[in-house]
């Protein structure tokens, strides 16, 4: 059972970071178009620290924001994707990478920060799990030690990526938003509400964040055409 259990997980990560593995894929190049988009928006106001959440569950969101972290170091930028998620997880899964010790630790000061960064097989991208699962994720994350976390980072990276729990079931994404520099949010079509995607841009302005852009997944598109697309608010 574990055998089959590590293999789907292996799996799973082979699909997810399709900017790694298959870089020349249409589906690739529609994520450097977010990433040149997000370069445009920080000509005048850099943006460092980025998260990347949803309205919603199944959106997506942790699939973009881990090909959005490959693509920026394609580029030869220092990335560090931080997983937010403290409730559910997903960036060690995608990356094989161990949560034994991450963001939980480090805020615990049960481990020094640059003992839990991990490197990864993409070049100049690093992930910072999870790490253990704590009982009170929106108040770690709002917690002095975080600020402090991210104000490191932020000053050893190009790039600092957020991954994060859906906007519209707990606060967590709300308390990061109002902490990184800009937010990309994750929608699909066909899947995502007008009132939930109205509701999630309305609880991001209320946490004062900057919204970069809309990435929509799953839209219906001629042959020639790609999955994914870009739009500023």
């Amino acid at each position: 059972m574990k055998r089959k259990f590590r293999k789907s997980l292996t799996n799973l990560g082979k699909r997810a970071l399709i900017a790694h593995n298959n870089p020349k894929s249409p589906i690739s190049e529609r994520y450097r178009a977010i990433r040149t988009n997000i370069q445009f928006a920080s000509i005048d106001v850099p943006h460092k620290t980025i998260l990347v959440t949803s309205a919603g569950q199944a959106e997506g969101k942790s699939t973009t924001v881990a090909n959005l972290a490959v693509v920026m170091a394609q580029e030869g930028k220092r990335v560090l994707l931080i997983d937010g998620d403290l409730r559910k997880p997903t960036v060690h899964y995608t990356f094989q990478l161990s949560n034994l010790k991450g963001v939980t630790n480090v805020l615990m000061k049960q481990i020094e920060l640059k003992d839990a960064i991990q490197y990864t097989n993409v070049e100049h991208l690093f992930v910072l799990t999870s790490g253990s699962t704590p009982p009170n994720p929106s108040e770690l994350l709002n917690s002095k030690a975080m600020e402090t976390l991210i104000s490191e980072v932020a000053e050893q990276f190009d790039y600092v990526l957020f991954d994060s729990p859906p906007l519209l079931y707990v606060t967590d994404a709300q308390v990061l938003a109002n902490r990184c520099s800009g937010v990309v949010l994750v929608a699909t079509s066909g899947q995502t509400e007008r009132e939930e995607a109205r509701k999630a841009k309305e609880l991001l302005e209320n946490a004062s964040a900057v919204i970069l852009g809309v990435v929509l997944n799953g839209k219906e598109v001629k042959r020639d055409e790609l999955y994914y697309s870009y739009g500023y608010k």
